[in-house]
């Protein structure tokens, strides 16, 4: 790692920016490639002189907040979002500061009879969740519904971050500003309580996602909404219109169980065939 790897990075982004790419005009003839840091700082709304320490590295430590300004206004890739996190954090003084002592992080270990009740739901769509959202254990039922989508892909899949921070997303719920901002309502019910881990989980969707999840988080929250059914695009199914109903975990630390409910007899169908169970088993919401 280079003495200022967070400033050259902001530079060579902020060099391959055109002005016409953040709405800006073009102007004169430009000795600088891309964007001017004024343009930058205008655009991302922080001050010249607060990017111009950044990028001479007489600052490392930037907030999550001012992070996601500059990924927007840099129109950064998911990938290049990543990046960005990994550089801020090892520019700020090293990786021992993304595993602090203060407070344990939401328990991830599912207790053998948890999983004895999920086995007693097969072939239905359930899976286990923690306060943060993080998926625990599934049915195989849900891996036939959500794998397609992308959901369960790499290590520790999580709900939130898959909705804000997966393009799959979009496609798999076509509600999606409704989905969205019942993950911020979820968000700020478990935040309240200054989980060290939560605050770093809130500042890391903040990075990654951007204006999608901020301006939702700062919004004023508005009254809370009863759980209603949502629809999901399955690329085998097409879109279904599921219900769910939530079952907390005794002494489970948070832990969840959710099981997802054919909304319609389309729905009811749809699962049976994913599932390869015999048509009609699983009965519609209402029935």
């Amino acid at each position: 790692m280079g003495d200022n790897e967070l400033g050259d990075f902001l530079r060579a982004r902020r060099e391959a920016v055109r002005p016409a790419d953040v709405g800006l005009p073009e102007g004169p003839r430009r000795r600088t490639p891309g964007l001017r840091r004024a343009e930058l700082a205008t655009v991302a709304g922080i001050s010249v002189e607060y990017l111009t320490r950044l990028e001479q590295g007489r600052d490392r430590n930037p907030s999550a907040q001012v992070m996601g300004a500059l990924a927007d206004a840099l129109r950064m890739t998911p990938d290049e979002r990543i990046q960005f996190r990994y550089v801020a954090k090892a520019s700020a003084g090293g990786f021992g500061m993304l595993c602090p002592n203060a407070g344990s992080p939401p328990p991830r270990a599912v207790r053998p009879g948890v999983r004895a009740v999920l086995d007693r739901l097969e072939p239905a769509p359930a899976v286990v969740l923690n306060a943060l959202d993080d998926v625990l254990a599934w049915t195989d039922g849900f891996a036939a519904l959500a794998g397609p989508l992308g959901f369960l892909d790499g290590d520790g899949p999580n709900l939130h971050r898959y909705v804000f921070t997966d393009p799959r997303a979009r496609t798999a719920f076509p509600d999606w500003d409704e989905v969205a901002d019942a993950a911020v309502a979820h968000l700020r019910m478990v935040a309240v309580h200054g989980d060290p881990h939560v605050d770093r989980f809130l500042d890391e969707l903040t990075v990654l996602a951007g204006a999608p999840f901020t301006t939702r988080m700062e919004a004023l929250p508005g009254p809370p909404r009863p759980a209603a059914a949502r629809r999901v695009a399955h690329p085998e199914a097409g879109v279904l219109r599921l219900a769910y109903e939530t079952l907390d975990v005794p002494d489970g630390d948070a832990q969840r169980i959710v099981l997802y409910l054919p909304g319609d007899e389309h729905a009811a169908r749809a699962l049976d065939r994913l599932a390869g169970r015999r048509p009609g088993v699983l009965r519609a919401v209402g029935d």
